[in-house]
C-alpha cells in the first residue's frame, strides 16, 4: 500500500511538472506534438530512474560516507550528462525521426531540473533503493502524463481561432497554469 499511494503521490498529487514547477522549459518545448511529447516522456522516464538508481548509491556508497556532500548537485549532473548522451545515441541509432524531432530538448534532459530533482527528492526524503526507484518511475510517468495532456489540448488549440497575441508559447502557458489548477484538486487525497 506504501508503494501504491507513493506511485499515485508522484503521478498526480505531487507532479513534478504541474505541483512542483520543475522541468518547464522541456514541458512547454516538446508539446507541441503528440508523438513528440511520447517521446520525451519516455526519455525522462528513462533518465530519471537510471539517474536516481546511480545516484542513489553513489550518495549512499560514497558521498556520504567520506562527507563529501557538497559535491552532491555536481556529481548529480554529471551522472544526468552522462545517460544523456546514452539517450542521444540510442535514439539517433535507433530512432533518427524521434532523435530529429526532439532536436535540442533531448540534450537539455541534462539541465532539466525535474531529473536533477527527483535524484535530490529521494536523497532529501531518505528513501530506500527500491522506495527511491519506484518514485523515480512515477514522477517521470508523471513528468509525461502532463507532457502528453498539454500536447493535446495544443494540438486542439491549432484548429481554433486564439487571438494573434496568445498563439505559440503564451496560450501554451496559459494551458500549463490551468492544468497545473486542475492538478491541485488531487491535493486532498493522500
Amino acid at each position: 500500500m506504501e508503494y501504491f499511494l507513493l506511485i499515485i503521490a508522484a503521478i498526480f498529487v505531487n507532479n513534478i511538472v504541474l505541483a512542483q514547477y520543475l522541468g518547464n522549459c522541456p514541458f512547454i518545448g516538446t508539446s507541441k506534438e503528440t508523438s513528440v511529447a511520447i517521446g520525451m516522456g519516455g526519455a525522462v522516464v528513462f533518465v530519471a530512474t537510471l539517474a536516481t538508481a546511480i545516484t542513489w548509491a553513489i550518495q549512499k556508497f560514497l558521498l556520504a560516507p567520506y562527507d563529501l556532500g557538497y559535491l552532491q548537485t555536481i556529481v548529480f549532473i554529471l551522472v544526468i550528462a552522462a545517460l544523456v548522451q546514452f539517450v542521444e545515441m540510442f535514439l539517433k541509432k535507433v530512432i533518427p525521426p524521434l532523435f530529429e524531432s526532439l532536436g535540442i530538448f533531448l540534450a537539455l534532459i541534462t539541465t532539466n531540473c525535474a531529473i536533477l530533482g527527483i535524484a535530490i527528492i529521494v536523497q532529501r526524503e531518505e528513501f530506500g533503493f527500491v522506495k527511491s526507484v519506484v518514485y523515480a518511475v512515477a514522477s517521470g510517468i508523471g513528468f509525461g502524463l502532463a507532457l502528453l495532456l498539454l500536447s493535446g489540448i495544443r494540438e486542439k488549440l491549432d484548429t481554433v481561432r486564439i487571438p494573434q497575441s496568445l498563439r505559440g508559447t503564451p496560450i501554451a502557458l496559459i494551458m500549463a497554469g490551468l492544468m497545473s489548477l486542475a492538478f491541485f484538486a488531487f491535493k486532498g487525497m493522500i
